[in-house]
């Protein structure tokens, strides 16, 4: 359910990152998905319920990994992205999970092409707009 800021509608959604040997998961977003098509994101979607629940169902349904698979590493402050393109502003909640399993990623219709990179390596990629500042937000050490 939208909600509304400024005459512009509001989107919540879940950004997945998975690591794995000190690299993270990136996927190129297929023609079934509705937006940003040919873009390099995470694991995404719509939060339809609790953020962090959402996240786990997404990473269900996208790579075919189970809860045992993989641990919370990180779940990190959300943050607003205004998508001029769309007329919209999502509100991004990113988190960071290890994968512990040797399990193979089974990616769906959403992607067509999947890569492991080194983190730093990410603003080489044509992605999704807020994709660096969200895994900013999970590999930053937090300052107390």
């Amino acid at each position: 359910m939208p909600i509304y800021q400024n005459e512009q509608p509001s989107f919540r959604v879940v950004t997945c990152f998975l690591m794995r040997d000190e690299k993270i998961l990136i996927l190129k977003r297929s023609n079934k998905v509705g937006t940003f098509r040919g873009k390099w994101a995470a694991l995404s979607g719509f939060v339809e319920s609790y953020p962090q629940h959402q996240a786990l169902t997404e990473i269900h349904e996208e790579t075919r990994l189970e809860k045992a698979d993989i641990e919370l590493v990180k779940a990190g402050i959300p943050f607003e992205v205004e998508d001029e393109e769309n007329s919209v502003t999502w509100v991004i909640h990113p988190y960071l999970y290890q994968v512990v399993s040797q399990k193979e990623i089974c990616i769906d219709e959403e992607h067509f092409e999947f890569e492991w990179i080194e983190p730093d390596a990410l603003s080489k990629y044509d992605t999704v707009p807020g994709l660096e500042e969200a895994l900013a937000r999970v590999t930053e050490v937090d300052e107390e």
